[in-house]
């Protein structure tokens, strides 16, 4: 679970720094598509 929180950390940080900086907004859609999967992958394990 430690590793699930770890790379929700890292993908939001991500996704606020493409926010930040205009020239990396690609990298914002990917710090959110990846923080979205690895939250649905967290709770799917979780549940089970």
């Amino acid at each position: 679970m430690g590793l699930i929180v770890a790379l929700l950390v890292i993908w939001a940080v991500l996704a606020l720094l493409g926010f930040v900086i205009h020239g990396l907004f690609w990298l914002a859609i990917i710090g959110i598509v990846l923080f979205l999967l690895t939250g649905g992958f967290g709770f799917v394990r979780n549940r089970s």
